[in-house]
């Protein structure tokens, strides 16, 4: 007989673990739009050349890409900023500016899975277009940090640790390294607390460069730097700046960032980014030819980090917990205690769940104390029983242990009231 895995890089989602997904991508989508942003979607699978127009032939190592029925090349997406350029510059007459979109979903990439990263995630996708201001990146990051509280983490918690490419650009011309020297060097930079320092010199010194340099000039970048003021400005109105550390190392791989770029890290567990994102501003003429040059600037949260790091934090856990108890539970359990009543009882469930109410019920005849096991443990507060007293029913609070009798034709009414009531009990001690 065939046993069947799942592909390697890839993940099951049973109820809880779906729940948790769910969890993290309301919580998300709740913070966007809250925050005025509106959701937008793309599709799942694009030409592989617009990957390749942004990143170059060698993004097609890290695709899922392959011919279809047609001979057409096609990948699965990587990533959704350049499907969002494409649809911006198609269309970007028709909306009024700035544009505060985000979006939420799979990416695809052909790596080695290792802790952190798969080859399926969930992204979260929040971007501004049409707006070069300083302003926009702190609305980006502000909306970073929103999430991050939104998850139950604190602000000692995590770091956005902030950068700027121009001050690396004005670095190499002070330095005289000529420009086209300029993509291998953020490269460097980018991985320069990573790699092996030996490895690291050698590279700076084959563009004119020394390490030493280097070095001075990233501890020496803080937030007096002209390139920070604006933001440090906006963010300080915010109450948002405690939460930012200038970090000149942060350049982000891609090569498509222009200004300001930034990266969420946790300050406890060593993981990777959280987060990560920037100012491309030439990414939407690029994308069309030069039709549209259009400023933006973005940012990106993938689900795998971010669950180990709520996995890792209590006060995240505690919310975490409370979402996935009512997630997977229900609110109330018509327990069917007389079969004679079975009728009445179905006609019940309808009525609460028509009401709003999350119920559930025994599908075939069972012991009573099976249903109320059953009850138990889909944690519901209460359970409507239908019994020899019908018309009259008792509704039983599973959490104080209290009863009482109502009619029929009033359970709808008498469980809306009781939910609405604090929760309370032994249960809570």
């Amino acid at each position: 007989m065939a046993s069947f895995r799942t592909v390697k890089g890839f993940r099951d989602f049973f109820p809880r673990e779906c729940a948790l997904r769910n969890y993290v991508t309301d919580t998300w989508r709740a913070a966007a739009r809250r925050c005025g942003f509106l959701e937008y979607e793309a599709p799942v699978i694009e030409s592989t050349d617009l990957y390749r127009k942004k990143s170059g032939d060698e993004i097609t190592s890290q695709l899922f890409c392959f011919e279809d029925k047609a001979q057409r090349e096609i990948a699965l997406r990587p990533e959704v900023t350049p499907s969002l350029a494409r649809m911006a510059t198609a269309r970007q007459r028709d909306f009024k500016k700035p544009l505060k979109w985000f979006q939420i979903g799979s990416c695809f990439r052909y790596e080695e899975p290792q802790e952190g990263r798969t080859r399926e995630f969930i992204q979260f996708n929040a971007d501004i277009l049409g707006d070069a201001s300083p302003g926009a990146d702190a609305e980006l990051i502000a909306l970073a940090v929103e999430v991050m509280l939104d998850f139950g983490l604190q602000r000692e918690d995590f770091r956005i640790r902030l950068s700027n490419r121009e001050i690396w650009n004005q670095f190499l011309r002070d330095q005289g390294v000529a420009d086209e020297h300029a993509p291998a060097f953020l490269q460097i930079v980018d991985k320069i607390e990573r790699a092996k320092p030996e490895e690291t010199a050698a590279r700076l010194t084959a563009i004119g460069l020394q390490l030493e340099v280097v070095r001075d000039f990233m501890a020496g970048t803080d937030e007096s730097h002209p390139a920070f003021t604006d933001l440090r400005v906006d963010l300080t109105a915010r109450g948002l700046w405690d939460c930012v550390k200038i970090d000149a190392s942060i350049v982000r791989g891609l090569a498509y960032y222009t200004g300001t770029v930034f990266e969420v890290f946790d300050v406890r567990h060593g993981l990777r980014a959280v987060a990560g994102g920037g100012r491309y501003d030439r990414l939407c003429a690029l994308i069309s030819d030069g039709g549209v040059d259009m400023p933006a600037a973005g940012f990106a949260m993938g689900d795998v980090v971010l669950g180990i790091l709520l996995s890792k934090t209590p006060s995240a856990q505690a919310r975490l917990t409370d979402y996935l108890n009512a997630a997977q539970g229900v609110d109330v359990y018509v327990v069917v205690a007389d079969e004679a009543q079975r009728a009445p009882a179905l006609a019940a469930v309808q009525a609460l769940r028509r009401a709003g109410v999350k119920t559930d019920y025994s599908m075939a005849p069972q012991k009573v104390n099976k249903q109320f096991q059953a009850a138990e443990n889909q944690n519901a507060r209460f359970a409507v029983v239908f019994g020899a007293e019908y018309p009259q029913v008792m509704v039983k609070n599973l959490v104080s242990r209290e009863q009482s009798e109502v009619a029929a034709e009033a359970v709808v009414t008498s469980v809306q009231s009781a939910l609405a009531e604090p929760l309370r009990g032994p249960l809570l001690a």
